[in-house]
Order: structure tokens, then C-alpha cells, then sequence
């Protein structure tokens, strides 16, 4: 079965199943990522306090951690919540926002890396050279990494090292498990003139994580998902809209998304 034809697949579990997806997330995205992955299917929950995340995540069909805004009480509640996501079998994905602006979020990502074992972790190409133990430029969230034919390599010793799938996200994307190497090419600038975009598409990784055991295919199609339905946002935008016209019709484009977008617009390139 050819590569789009699995992600048309994909797209259809999750509409059928409707995940529930919970998050341990950052409070500056969290109603973006409650409703991006409403759009395409899957049902979020959003449950941080360490009272509850035990039992919240025994009934979720995966867990997004994302530590864009950290506190020490979330942070226990993280690992509380991914030991138990383990213990069951429940997919795990973290997003590394920001890890390098400062000690403290480098060693909570770290804690989190060794205590939990994740399905995916998905970055910009800064972040997750940082959590490689690689040189590498950020300034605040943001990366000021070059992203580069390099990333391809980073994403597939990243992806051994961590024992994990590692999605590098940025002009083109880089998703690895170590063996394997895919290389996506859609997308368009507009999405960085959002905050979140990032954080919607490690909800949409983790909304796809939570159909299948085949988390680089995972992981590719919440990408995927995201960047092709910013190209579709973007091409509808007039020229009296803007950036907040654009987050909308985003939200639009990913409710609408059908299996067949992915045979007509998907550039994908899988490379051993």
C-alpha cells in the first residue's frame, strides 16, 4: 500500500474513532489544541492536576506533553501521568517547547525523557538537538537553527539515541524512528505568523498516535495534516485578511480535510 493511501487510512480511524486525546499542556495554546484536534476528529481533554491525571489518562488513547509553560506542580503531574500512559500501553508524545531558553526546561525535558518512555517527540530543530546533547541556536521558542538537508541526519541518530520517533518540523519536515527517514514538503510561511502552530501539530501527532502503533506513520500525518491545511487556509486568504483571518480558516481546513487530500497534495519523500 503506498505511503498516502495509509495516511487516507489513518484519517479515517480517527474520524471513526474518535481518540480521546488528553493533554498536560501549556495554557497559551491549550483552547487552539482543544479545538484543532475537535477538527479533525479526535476528542482532547485537558487535565493537569496530579490528582486526577492517573486516571484521566487510563481512559485516553494517547497523552500530549508539552512544557511551554512550565510549573513544578504540572511537571509532577507529567510524570505521574506518562509513567501510568506506559504502564498501560497508552502513546506517549512530548513537545520540547523552548527547552533550550533555559537550565530549567532543559532539565525538566531531560527528567521527562528518562522517566518516560515516548512515542514521538516532535520539535523545532534547535529543540531537539538540544535534547541530543547538540549544539544548537534558539532564542526563546523560537529556533535559530538553519534548517538545513542536515536535519535529516539529526532526526535519525535523534531517533536511535532517544529510542523514539523524532519529528523535526519547520520549512520541510523531518520525521525519523532511526531507520527510516521521511521528508515532507508542504506547508507555508503564514503559519508562523500564529502562535501555536507547533503545539496544534503535536496534538494532531498525538490525535494519530492514538489509532495506530505506527507512530512514524503517526507522526507524518499530524504534520501533514497541519501543514497542508495552512497551504489550503492560505490560498483562500484576501488580501484585506491577515494572520488572524488565517488562524481561523486553518481550524476550517483541518475540520475539512479529506483522505484524498493526502493523495492529491502530500509531498512526501521516504528515504532508508
Amino acid at each position: 500500500m503506498e505511503v498516502n493511501e495509509k495516511f487516507k487510512e489513518l484519517l479515517c480511524s480517527v474520524k471513526e474513532k474518535k481518540p480521546l486525546v488528553h493533554h498536560i499542556t501549556n495554557y497559551v495554546t491549550v483552547n487552539d489544541c482543544a479545538n484543532i484536534v475537535l477538527a479533525v476528529g479526535g476528542s482532547p481533554v485537558m487535565a493537569d492536576d496530579i490528582n486526577e491525571v492517573e486516571d484521566m489518562v487510563s481512559i485516553a488513547s494517547s497523552l500530549v506533553i508539552n512544557i511551554g509553560t512550565l510549573n513544578s506542580r504540572t511537571i509532577e503531574a507529567m510524570v505521574k501521568a506518562g509513567k501510568r500512559a506506559n504502564k498501560l500501553g497508552i502513546p506517549v508524545v512530548l513537545d520540547p517547547v523552548g527547552v533550550g531558553a533555559t537550565p530549567y526546561r532543559k532539565e525538566t525535558a531531560l527528567r521527562l525523557i528518562k522517566e518516560i518512555k515516548f512515542a514521538v517527540i516532535r520539535g523545532n530543530l534547535a529543540e531537539i538537538k538540544i535534547l541530543c546533547g547538540m549544539n544548537a541556536a534558539s532564542k526563546g521558542v523560537d529556533s535559530e537553527e538553519t534548517l538545513t538537508d542536515d536535519a535529516k541526519e539529526v532526526a535519525k541518530v535523534c531517533a536511535k539515541n532517544l529510542n523514539t520517533v523524532v519529528a523535526i518540523t519547520g520549512v520541510n519536515d523531518y520525521v525519523s524512528d532511526g531507520n527510516k527517514v521521511m521528508v515532507l514538503k508542504n506547508g507555508t510561511k503564514m503559519l508562523t505568523t500564529v502562535t501555536g502552530t507547533g503545539c496544534m501539530t503535536t496534538s494532531l501527532v498525538g490525535t494519530y498516535c492514538g489509532v495506530t502503533k505506527d507512530y512514524l506513520l503517526a507522526a507524518a500525518a499530524g504534520i501533514l495534516t497541519m501543514s497542508m491545511s495552512g497551504e489550503k487556509a492560505y490560498e483562500k486568504l484576501t488580501e484585506a485578511e491577515g494572520s488572524g483571518n488565517f488562524r481561523v480558516r486553518l481550524i476550517d481546513e483541518v475540520f475539512k480535510l479529506k483522505g484524498e487530500d493526502f493523495m492529491r497534495r502530500g509531498s512526501i519523500n521516504e528515504v532508508c
